[in-house]
């Protein structure tokens, strides 16, 4: 039953009816920061975070120290996957995948259908734009089976949004510019950045512009001295050391010629190896930001640079990161990045900017160094071990040659063979990694039965190895060296590859007044945080295979 109001109660209910309604809104909240109108993302190539911690103090005031000190640095940042080499690393920083879904596994590998090595960018159905192309040189991001943070960017602007890559390495730009933005590399044979007809058909004006000013060729007869004076450079290895082979330098100065006493590729694949590479690249980015207009976009969008600077790699390569030309090398780098750092203020305004700075790997020191610190080192012939292999399967299983090709640290095993032999992959995978644990140097194996059925064991350096290993194109078997031990052969330099910290641990930088708190942080980060971190901050979905983080303790 409904009961009926008395007159004054609906002559009061009416007056209340006429009263403005009072509304309570929720307690006023800062305002969400614009976007970045230009987001750089450096990747320095083979920078390992010691190095940035060990030569802090002698850095110059705007470049990586403006970074450490304005920006958020996470000194626990780690290359989160088991085989730590150019390609993966770069592939990590904007699609935050691990390989195992982006399909990255290396630099080179093996084809499990044709048994033949690959190049992770190559694609024979793209060229270089007026440069000589081999069938194997980088050209395309074909292999890259994910999008990355700039494609994401794109998407969500319409194409409005610029994506721009440039690198020393036609891997380090192909893998940050993703599928949808533009890479330019460098030409050993010419000094030129040149794109590829993946990207275009005909270079813009602008980058014909730059190319006809050869700048590339005013390095020739140059010398690269030390920056610093003598007595900074006291605790580096001694020269001695690190005997490289005949016709090489080991030490500084260092000069810059060809022997046939002319500008030609000989010199222009000298530059590689130092400081002027990196100035090079650093100078066309500035060229792309004018060219490209990047961080002034008309449709008031954020843009994405990226620049990877590939000498620091060259050089540790060659002499180790302990050495005085490694140590001189990040000094300049870190003299470079605060030119290009003012550049970009006086261009764009740094408080329009956000600045992201990693590495792909990092990397252990020489043997011969480290066996003065008392660390057993060694480098192992990856050649001389498969064939090894090869002859205990065959003695084992009545004379049947079981080990297919072989790109370490991955193993492929010959499945056919072996089924027509009439035995168990997984009797001969456990054969092979038996004999494999056995060898001089090597601490781990994983098979593809462990890892498919993930029997691996639970270890950090389990997880690191099934984080690299990719199913449809990864080997039968992963090997991992012992701490410090490394395939290679010769008797100077070093490399990279392992699950070892001094391998993953590198530098997380990000600067941005407007979106970053300063600080030095202790969490744990990885580098694939980065690309849900800045999906977070450009309001964009993050990339389909992106399992990072986003680093919200370091923003405002």
């Amino acid at each position: 039953m409904i009961k009926q109001l008395s007159l004054p109660a609906l002559v009061l209910a009416s007056a209340l009816l006429a009263q403005p309604l009072a509304i309570h809104a929720a307690p006023a909240t800062a305002a969400h920061p614009a976007q970045p109108k230009l987001v750089v993302v450096l990747v320095v190539d083979g920078l390992p975070n010691e190095q940035v911690l060990r030569y802090r103090e002698q850095f110059g005031q705007g470049g990586l120290r403006r970074m450490l000190e304005q920006g958020a640095s996470f000194n626990n940042a780690h290359q989160a996957h088991g085989i730590t080499v150019t390609a993966i690393g770069h592939s990590a920083v904007l699609t935050g995948a691990y390989p195992y879904v982006h399909g990255i596994i290396g630099n080179n590998w093996i084809d499990p259908q044709t048994g033949k090595s690959v190049y992770c960018t190559e694609d024979t159905n793209y060229h270089y734009l007026n440069e000589e192309t081999k069938p194997s040189d980088g050209t395309a991001p074909t292999r890259l089976k994910v999008d990355t943070l700039g494609d994401q960017l794109r998407y969500a602007t319409g194409g409005q949004s610029k994506v721009v890559a440039v690198s020393g390495k036609d891997r380090g730009a192909i893998l940050l510019a993703g599928k949808t933005g533009t890479a330019y590399m460098y030409m050993d044979k010419t000094g030129n950045f040149a794109s590829s007809s993946y990207y275009m058909q005909q270079h813009p004006a602008w980058v014909q512009q730059y190319q006809a000013g050869k700048p590339q060729d005013r390095y020739y007869g140059k010398t690269w001295a030390p920056l610093l004076p003598a007595a900074a450079y006291a605790g580096d290895a001694p020269e001695e050391l690190n005997q490289v082979k005949a016709g090489t330098h080991n030490r500084l100065p260092f000069s810059y010629y060809s022997e046939s006493g002319n500008i030609d590729a000989d010199y222009y694949n000298l530059l590689k190896t130092g400081p002027y590479l990196d100035q090079l690249t650093l100078d066309f980015a500035r060229a792309a930001v004018e060219g490209e207009n990047l961080g002034r976009n008309p449709a008031g969008v954020p843009d994405l640079l990226g620049v990877s600077l590939s000498a620091h790699d060259y050089v540790n390569h060659a002499f180790g990161p302990e050495s005085k030309l490694s140590h001189d090398h990040l000094q300049r780098v870190d003299r470079m990045l605060a030119e290009f750092f003012n550049y970009l203020d006086k261009r764009v305004g740094m408080d329009n900017v956000l600045v992201v700075l990693t590495a792909d790997h990092g990397f252990p020191n020489t043997p011969e160094f480290s066996r003065t610190q008392h660390i057993d080192a060694e480098r192992i012939d990856g050649s001389a071990m498969m064939k090894a292999l090869d002859k205990h399967l065959s003695d084992k299983f009545g004379g049947a040659r079981l080990l297919g090709a072989w790109s370490l640290p991955n193993i492929h095993l010959d499945y056919q063979q072996i089924e027509k032999s009439g035995l168990k992959r997984e009797e001969v995978e456990t054969a092979a990694a038996r004999f494999l644990l056995a060898q001089k140097g090597i601490v781990e194996t994983y098979t593809r039965t462990q890892l498919e059925s993930g029997a691996a064991n639970t270890t950090r350096m389990a997880t690191l190895m099934r984080r690299a290993w990719n199913r449809e194109a990864s080997g039968d078997l992963m090997v991992v060296t012992k701490p410090y031990w490394y395939f290679g052969t010769g008797s100077s330099g070093t490399s990279h590859g392992s699950p070892y910290a001094y391998d993953t641990n590198v530098p997380l930088l990000i600067m941005g007044k407007r979106w970053i708190k300063p600080g030095a942080y202790g969490q744990y980060a990885e580098v694939v945080d980065i690309a849900p971190t800045l999906a977070h901050l450009l309001r964009v979905r993050p990339p389909a295979g992106a399992e990072g983080r986003v680093l919200t303790e370091s923003l405002q």
